[in-house]
Parts: structure tokens; C-alpha cells; sequence
């Protein structure tokens, strides 16, 4: 007998379900690796190894700090855009699976990736209680090429259990800037420069949550950040996958 994951479930669907599984087995979203049949997200062994961000943290970025500190080296040497960001795991523990996400077509991760930052993140956006999440933006060009946006995709599984829409058009991106993780210090700002605008004339919005996959020195997050407020956004927040260290 073909056990019911769902009561609402009709017998056709769920031996269609089953056979896909068969067919197109899942993976793991950390490792990669196949799953037991009718498991889904991240294996047993990984789930063990999950290392979230804990206290301290800096106030303004939501980075690692020492346990004196209150601000990151980045925060505490320039002025950031946004209000507050925070993020749910360090980079380097999930770099392997950010990468097959974003290159290798690996866009089932962001249901895994969201139900963990949903349930993490939920008094912080009890708090901060904001009208919209607004993803970082791809140029047109990039996103064809590569099919999709991966911080979209994450913010629309986000939109999905906390009932929060999401707003994709709302910022553009009209430059195509190169990769970030290619460039140091000073110039990912530079790099930014007139990368963003805003996608409508009608903005009545007061708080949103900019979603990006990656934080690092706040570059990005800044520059989406400033033309929010340009068009009159009040509050602008940061929630990110993963925060990686400064430069």
C-alpha cells in the first residue's frame, strides 16, 4: 500500500509522485547526495552537521563577532543604506550547496533553503513586520542565461509561508556589473554605481526585506537599499542564506 503524505492527495497523484521520485530521485540540498524515498531536503548526516549563526552578532549586518564587539569590522567603518540585516548561516559551511543552487540548475534548494530561514528568522521579521520582500535583482541578459534568479526564487518560497508578497519588479537592474566575488574593498562599490533603479513610478510602501543568497561587505544590499529610499521606502531590511566574511 502507498502511504498518503497528504489527505487531500488522490491515489493518482500520489503514484505519480512516486514514480517520479524513482525516475528523478531527490537530493540532498547540502550534499547532494540521493535521499531515502520520501524524504526531502537534506540528509540525516547533514542534518546533524547544520551549524546556524549564533550571538554575538553585529547589530547592524547580523555578521560574527568577537564577544566585546558589537559591530563587525565592515559596520563599523562606514554607514550602511539599510536599517538591519541578518543572515542564517555562515558562508563557508554552505558554499558547496550556494553554488550548485545558483550554476547548477539546483533550484529545488530553495524550498529547503526557505522552510529553515522561515522558522529561524521568524521573530526578526515579527519585528521589523514589513509590507513586501523585495529580491536582489539580475540584469535581464544574466537571468536568461542562467534561467532564473536565485534570490527570487528564494524570496517567492519565503512569500509562501509567511504570507508576505512579493515585490520582483520593483527594483531593476540596468547594469551588467561584474561578479562581485571578483572584486575587493572599495570598488564593489564602485561596481554598483548606477547598477539599480527603481521598476515603477507608484511606490507606497514604508518597510521591506531586500532577499539576497549572499552577504558580504554590504555593497549590494546598500545600493538596492538606496534606491528604495529614493523612491520613498522608509524602512529597508536585509535577510540573507549566508553572510561571508569582509574585505
Amino acid at each position: 500500500m502507498i502511504p498518503y503524505k497528504n489527505d487531500r492527495e488522490d491515489l493518482p497523484t500520489v503514484i505519480g509522485r512516486v514514480l517520479l521520485d524513482l525516475v528523478y530521485p531527490r537530493r540532498c540540498a547540502l550534499c547532494d547526495g540521493v535521499l531515502p524515498r520520501g524524504q526531502e531536503g537534506c540528509c540525516e548526516q547533514c542534518a546533524l552537521e547544520l551549524r546556524y549563526l549564533k550571538e554575538p552578532l553585529c547589530l547592524k549586518c547580523g555578521k560574527p563577532v568577537g564577544d566585546r564587539e558589537e559591530y563587525c569590522h565592515d559596520c563599523s567603518q562606514r554607514e550602511h543604506e539599510f536599517r538591519e540585516g541578518a543572515a542564517l548561516f555562515e558562508y563557508g559551511c554552505i558554499k558547496a550547496s550556494l553554488y550548485r543552487y545558483k550554476y547548477g540548475g539546483r533550484q529545488e534548494y530553495a524550498a529547503f533553503y526557505a522552510r529553515h530561514m522561515a522558522a529561524r528568522m521568524k521573530k526578526k521579521i515579527e519585528l521589523w513586520r514589513p509590507q513586501a520582500l523585495v529580491p536582489v535583482p539580475m540584469y535581464p541578459g544574466k537571468k536568461r542565461q542562467r534561467g532564473y534568479n536565485q534570490a527570487e526564487l528564494l524570496a517567492k518560497e519565503l512569500s509562501l509561508l509567511w504570507k508576505i508578497p512579493v515585490e520582483g519588479g520593483l527594483v531593476l537592474r540596468c547594469r551588467n556589473t561584474r561578479p562581485m566575488k571578483e572584486i575587493e574593498g572599495k570598488n564593489r562599490q564602485n561596481n554598483l554605481k548606477k547598477a539599480f533603479k527603481i521598476g515603477r513610478n507608484d511606490v507606497k510602501l514604508n518597510t521591506i526585506v531586500i532577499i539576497d543568497d549572499i552577504y558580504t561587505t554590504g555593497s549590494t544590499a546598500d545600493a538596492v537599499s538606496r534606491v528604495c529610499k529614493a523612491a520613498g521606502i522608509r524602512q529597508v531590511y536585509v535577510l540573507s542564506l549566508a553572510i561571508g566574511k569582509g574585505f
